[in-house]
């Protein structure tokens, strides 16, 4: 059992609130997740030419300094890079865990409301954000298992859930050239989706690839530089909601995390049908 929950800004008045929300809606997902928690921001476009990357390092004195980062918080790091790979190359000992124009992952071990705190998460502005509290069942509880996953530029994933095949999945994507740095089946879904965006699929498209390619129960939520979707196995077995006012858009594995939102008495709500792909974007300014 874990938590997901995610906001989408209709309403450029409500973004700089972005991250106060979200904080609050991850809050109420805590007994569903109470070993990690995780968040991804999308604000903040890097300049022309420029990767933005999300890095972490386990060391809680490391010297971010030489690679002039946009800011620090906790054991992660923002920092603009004109040469992706050559951050990679030159310091082996951190983890990306995003990378694009816009995309931030902030995650942690430890309860979400100490994580909030510790990310300072409601100083957060941005369009929109996701966020996962994870009861561990089929991987360890660390920093790399823990959610948000991000396999591709602007792209990410959190998931309720559990996949069966995800290890003969992972072989096959492998043989595409698809890496990981993880066990967890989460990982595989979002390298998944990455592989079928390569090849030409439409974000829908690659989730209703899902529905055949990916056995097990989940509900996933999946964002993108421009927005998210969301998605609920043939037999929906785990729970979700979404609401609409002309504000926002919000979803979650259950309402108490949407009522914390200003106007969630008033919203259109419904529960998202079985294989049906749900999605939101708008264009990047």
């Amino acid at each position: 059992m874990c938590g997901i929950v995610g906001l989408f800004c209709k309403s450029s008045e409500l973004e700089p609130r972005l991250g106060e929300l979200l904080s609050a809606m991850l809050v109420q997902m805590s007994d569903r997740g109470p070993d990690s928690a995780g968040v991804a921001i999308y604000r903040n476009p890097a300049p022309l030419g420029l990767t933005k990357l999300t890095l972490y390092s386990p060391d809680d004195e490391y010297d971010w300094s030489p690679l002039e980062p946009e800011e620090v918080r906790a054991r992660h790091a923002v920092v603009l890079a004109e040469d992706e790979a050559r951050v990679r190359s030159e310091r082996p000992e951190l983890r990306v865990m995003s990378a694009g124009r816009v995309i931030e992952i902030y995650k942690e071990v430890g309860l979400p409301r100490a994580f909030a705190e510790q990310f300072r998460l409601s100083d957060f502005m941005g369009s929109h954000g996701l966020g996962h509290t994870r009861m561990a069942t089929e991987s360890r509880v660390t920093t790399a298992g823990s959610h948000p996953f991000s396999t591709g530029r602007d792209l990410c994933l959190v998931h309720n859930g559990s996949l069966s095949n995800h290890n003969r999945l992972r072989r096959e994507l492998k043989r595409e050239g698809m890496e990981f740095q993880t066990e967890n089946d989460t990982e595989v879904a979002a390298a998944y989706l990455t592989w079928r965006l390569r090849e030409g699929a439409s974000l829908e498209q690659a989730l209703e690839g899902c529905l055949d390619d990916l056995d097990g129960f989940y509900t996933f939520l999946v964002g993108t530089a421009d927005g998210f979707a969301v998605l609920r196995d043939p037999i929906a077995c785990k729970p979700a909601v979404l609401a609409e006012t002309e504000d926002w858009v919000a979803m979650a594995s259950e309402w108490r995390a949407i009522a914390v939102l200003p106007g969630a008495s008033d919203a259109q709500m419904w529960e998202p049908e079985p294989s049906v792909v749900y999605a939101w974007e708008k264009a990047l300014v």
